[in-house]
């Protein structure tokens, strides 16, 4: 394996190694798209080996985690991210870690879909919906039907495909069961792994989508908990993603959610992207040092779970208050992102000058790429999130295996 010796990377700028995007806007600081380093940036200098030791086939996997509100729980921003990478790397597999919003009655990502026959009541990190147990996603769904079918399916718009193996994250309630549908016509090897919190399926044949057959077997115990799906490709190398995000979750949210820890444990990730701040700079109340202590504590969690972990903060874009009023809180979470990144030895990525800064959601909105709520983006939007976030990482990889080669 080759030794690497990385020079220390403080700054980096453009990735010129990407496609340009289709069409350039004149509002967009394209200069500014780089990420931030503290002095020490050895937990991003750790990720682009195994980066390159995932180019090279030694290494079987990449797992990127995306925590957020409404703008990851959309989706397309992370899947962009995420499929940018793919198309780099061109790895034989992949997975997706999905939340059935749908059950939950809420907006889905554009990259899978979830179904059911059953009644399912919804908890979340955030607001009147709040109650516990909470799984890592900020959101969690209850049955307590006598008989149904449940089920997730990827679509067309997914990176990966098919998967051959799924975990199904759920509580352990033996008053419940569950089993992989007749009509898929697969052999399925269950496994029931207690200690990590999910139940594991191994097909014998590739599915874009399955069901499982769903009973309650006696009144003992009331509430299934189904905290999400973890779909994989696993006989081949691949890209992994498990975008976390929670309509109006804040910097507090994650921090409320029972088992954030350890079903975070079984991500196992590389690379976590920290996107959280417009909920909290929409509050009256919004408290910079307040939001900087639940960041601490956040990326405290996140780093006893994988201490070499890379975590990389996006700073809170810019948005408006009820649409009318330009929300100059941002500026504050921005200072706090960089305060973060020298006390943490993380990475910024500085969305908020990239967009334009302050008012410049106005011109965005104007050119079709944002909605009209002025908080957050169109789809089209929200690729360029993802293309140029997956720009700045890429430079900022290349740029520092360039050094090390001389």
């Amino acid at each position: 394996m080759r030794h690497f010796t990385f020079i220390l990377t403080f700054f980096t700028v453009l990735n010129v190694f990407a496609q340009e995007p289709e069409q350039r806007y004149p509002f967009i600081e394209y200069n500014l798209n780089h990420l931030s380093f503290s002095k020490d940036s050895s937990s991003f200098m750790n990720f682009y080996q195994k980066l390159d030791s995932f180019a090279q086939k030694k290494r079987k996997q990449i797992s990127v985690v995306h925590i957020g509100g409404s703008h990851v729980q959309g989706g397309t921003w992370s899947n962009t991210f995420i499929s940018e990478l793919h198309n780099q790397f061109k790895p034989s597999g992949g997975g997706y870690f999905v939340f059935p919003y749908k059950l939950a009655k809420t907006n889905s990502p554009p990259y899978a879909t979830s179904f059911s026959n059953g009644n399912w009541k919804k908890c979340r990190c955030v607001g009147k919906e709040f109650c516990l147990p909470l799984g890592m996603c900020g959101i969690s769904i209850t049955s307590n039907d006598s008989a149904n079918f449940f089920g997730v399916a990827l679509t067309r718009r997914s990176t990966f495909p098919e998967f051959n193996s799924i975990k199904v994250y759920h509580n352990f309630n033996s008053s419940f069961d569950f089993s992989v549908s007749a009509n898929h016509y697969v052999e399925a090897v269950r496994i029931d792994k207690r200690e990590l919190g999910y139940t594991q399926f191994d097909i014998d044949s590739p599915l874009d989508s399955i069901t499982f057959n769903f009973v309650r077997k006696d009144t003992i115990e009331k509430d299934f908990i189904l905290y999400g799906f973890s779909l994989e490709s696993n006989l081949a190398n691949g890209l992994y993603l498990a975008a976390l995000g929670a309509n109006g979750a804040s910097s507090s949210s994650f921090l409320k959610c029972t088992y954030f820890s350890e079903q975070l444990k079984t991500v196992s990730p590389d690379l976590v992207i920290i996107s959280l701040g417009v909920n909290d700079t929409q509050a009256a109340d919004f408290d910079k040092e307040d939001y900087i202590e639940h960041y601490d504590s956040l990326i405290e969690v996140i780093k006893l779970v994988k201490p070499d972990v890379a975590i990389m903060l996006t700073t809170t874009t810019d948005n408006f208050i009820r649409r009318r009023t330009s929300n100059k809180r941002t500026v504050k979470t921005k200072d706090a992102m960089f305060e973060l990144m020298e006390k943490h030895n993380v990475a910024v990525w500085d969305l908020y000058s990239i967009m334009g800064g302050l008012k410049s959601m106005l011109k965005w909105q104007k050119a079709g790429l944002a909605a009209k709520d002025r908080v957050h983006f169109s789809p089209k939007g929200y690729i360029i999130l993802g293309k140029m976030m997956y720009e700045a990482l890429n430079y900022s990889y290349h740029n520092n295996l360039k050094k090390a080669d001389h």
